[in-house]
């Protein structure tokens, strides 16, 4: 279960602004602490959601008169931000509480999400309006957006049946709930090293693992660690083509990686990190590229296929 915990070192030294975000907190805190046993426990969700939307939304609002008072350059990027928030990542999760039913599992990955979201937004892009982080990305992105998730979505469609929807563009290590997580090197041209971080939640994987199969399995645990590497050969396959890599790493079951894992590797920084929703389960999908001086000493310490 997601930790919701309130620390001070979340504050910005604006109080409008550090007493909403304390409040927000603690409206996730009473959400995580409902359960099955509650009496009505479906209807105080919906309620209390309810009430966590609406506040977030006026909180945005207060925080955005607050950037403009001060005339803050970053005005502009930030309030995007928020507007991507409120237009694209709570809608979708909204719809997957609706189809869930309002269950206490996909009520607490509505508050993992939020709560980390809110945690590192305070930390990144809060703490820049007053001048104590810096708020820009060290490469721009935004051009390759579109394309990307083109190419996730026809992936998505071959290798899984199933559409997908890009709902962050800002992806900053949320926990998408139980899921199977893998890393691949490519080389590019012009001596371009990429590192792809991949995050498959659970029934997407189920989904792609019967493709594969021609079962009909419903729990993780019945999958297989090859039927997994199968999925995530398929994967990079397709993203190595995305970027016309030359080469790639021969995978093997160290590119495989466990929760843990992911987030360690995922703190390293990836400039590029997007998430995505299906019908099934989120899909992640981050990059990191770097210049190498001599790719072939570079590539020394595993062995290297050709990509077709």
């Amino acid at each position: 279960m997601e930790k919701v915990v309130w620390d001070d070192k979340f504050n910005i030294g604006v109080e409008i602004v550090d007493k909403a975000h304390a409040k927000l907190f603690r409206i996730m805190k009473k959400l995580m602490d409902v359960s099955e046993t509650t009496k009505d426990y479906q209807h105080t969700y919906k309620e209390m959601l309810k009430y966590l939307e609406t506040y977030s939304m006026t909180h945005f609002l207060e925080e955005e008169a607050y950037m403009r008072s001060i005339r803050y350059n970053g005005y502009t990027r930030h309030k995007r931000i928020h507007d991507n928030f409120r237009d694209k990542t709570i809608v979708s999760l909204k719809r997957d509480l609706e189809m869930s039913g309002y269950s206490v599992m996909a009520v607490q990955r509505f508050v993992g999400i939020m709560n980390n979201w809110l945690t590192e937004h305070i930390m990144r892009e809060d703490q820049a309006i007053v001048g104590r982080m810096t708020n820009q990305r060290s490469h721009n992105f935004s051009s390759q957006i579109a394309v990307i998730s083109k190419a996730v979505n026809r992936s998505m469609q071959e290798i899984f049946q199933i559409e997908s929807k890009l709902v962050n563009t800002d992806y900053k290590g949320q926990n998408i709930g139980s899921g199977f997580y893998g890393r691949q090197r490519y080389d590019i041209e012009g001596g371009i090293r990429l590192q792809l971080l991949l995050g498959v939640e659970d029934p997407l994987a189920v989904r792609g693992a019967n493709r594969i199969l021609g079962t009909q399995m419903t729990e993780r645990s019945e999958i297989e660690e090859p039927v997994i590497f199968q999925i995530f050969e398929q994967l990079f396959e397709h993203m190595g083509k995305l970027f016309q890599a030359e080469t790639a790493e021969e995978l093997t079951n160290e590119n495989l990686l466990t929760r843990d894992e992911f987030r360690t590797d995922f703190m390293k920084g990836y400039p590029c990190s997007l998430l995505f929703n299906t019908k099934l389960g989120y899909f992640i999908f981050c990059y990191r590229s770097w210049r190498v001086k001599n790719p072939k000493a570079g590539a020394a310490s595993g062995n290297r296929r050709t990509i077709n």
